[in-house]
């Protein structure tokens, strides 16, 4: 899946309080990978999962090959907005 650097971060930025440890805990990973995930870049505690950022407007654009945090995190933020 292809998106813009930038919507990748509005999508971060939209998550509620404590989403990236819900994430981490559902996907048995490391809450540093999920924050990598979405454009940190601290490898010592967490791993790069699975995306290329090429150069390009808004930020560039940001292959993911594997859309997991993606869409729990918008499934989150749809959630948070129903209530």
């Amino acid at each position: 899946m292809n998106i813009t650097f930038d919507e990748l971060r509005k999508i971060k930025h939209q998550l509620p309080t404590g989403s990236v440890r819900k994430i981490a805990d559902e996907l048995n990973i490391e809450e540093q990978t999920v924050r990598n995930y979405f454009g940190a870049k601290k490898y010592e505690n967490g791993t790069l999962v699975g995306s290329h950022i090429e150069p390009g407007p808004h930020g560039g654009i940001v292959h993911l090959d594997d859309v997991k945090i993606l869409n729990l995190a918008k499934k989150i933020i749809s959630e948070s907005q129903a209530q």
